[in-house]
């Protein structure tokens, strides 16, 4: 099988520091891979690696030719006196792409806020805002760590629809960075929980009944994911006749 990303083992130390050690991570063209783990697991340090923006200290990042990779930063820090609109924002992308700023913004369900300054928007705003930027790169591989941060419940489930969908459009692989699989679950393929090292992957089903995943996040959040399913088979273009593309629980 040809990856368009493929880490093996991928050991990290910082002055006497262990942070990662013996990662392998594989990423499919199309497939969504969650990365999950405790705070301090080395999620986001991965990922850095995976980008090279850090050199693991021994290892091999083998990413394939030509890649267009879109990022998602965890959060935003803008100096609340700075006057930003979004569109001003996005265009910060490039000149090239500022003709796909509208159309990114709708994709994302963003439309209506393109005159609206950057500090006045809602948290699941502003997360579609980044996503939006994130698209404009038309990305083979989208990377986004922690993409439903300071959102409420209702609007994450709603982000992770529409991450899912447009993985289902554009065919793009996606990376993604969670504390934990509550409500990510039925809009993932495979998860690969760390700490420091793997302690298991695979589907969601799989690792939420592995011994090393209950040991790092106990019984409760198994009980906590039970009202939500996973099937590779259903994905969310596949709802018109029963959600019309919005909340769905199939």
């Amino acid at each position: 099988m040809e990856y368009l990303l493929n880490m093996t083992a991928i050991d990290l130390v910082i002055g006497q520091r262990k942070i990662l050690h013996q990662v392998d991570l594989q990423l499919s063209k199309g497939e969504i891979l969650t990365i999950i783990g405790p705070n301090g697991a080395g999620k986001t340090t991965l990922v850095r690696v995976a980008l090279g923006l850090i050199k693991p200290t021994s290892g091999q990042v083998e990413m394939h030719n030509d890649i267009s990779i879109g990022y998602m930063p965890q959060r935003l820090h803008l100096d609340p006196t700075f006057p930003l609109s979004v569109k001003r924002f996005l265009s910060m992308v490039g000149k090239s792409q500022r003709d796909r700023i509208e159309p990114a913004l709708q994709e994302v369900g963003a439309a209506h806020v393109i005159d609206s300054s950057m500090q006045s928007l809602s948290g699941g705003e502003q997360q579609r805002v980044l996503l939006a930027r994130a698209l404009m790169r038309d990305p083979d591989l989208l990377v986004l760590d922690e993409p439903v941060q300071g959102v409420d419940v209702h609007g994450q489930s709603e982000l992770y629809q529409l991450i899912s969908r447009i993985r289902d459009q554009r065919n793009c692989a996606v990376m993604m960075i969670s504390h934990d699989l509550h409500l990510v679950m039925a809009a993932t393929d495979r998860v690969l929980c760390i700490n420091q090292h793997i302690c298991c992957s695979g589907t969601p089903d799989v690792v939420t009944n592995d011994p090393a995943y209950l040991e790092l996040f106990g019984a409760h959040a198994v009980e906590n994911l039970a009202i939500y399913s996973h099937d590779p088979t259903h994905r969310h273009n596949d709802c018109d006749n029963c959600c019309k593309g919005e909340s769905c629980d199939r």
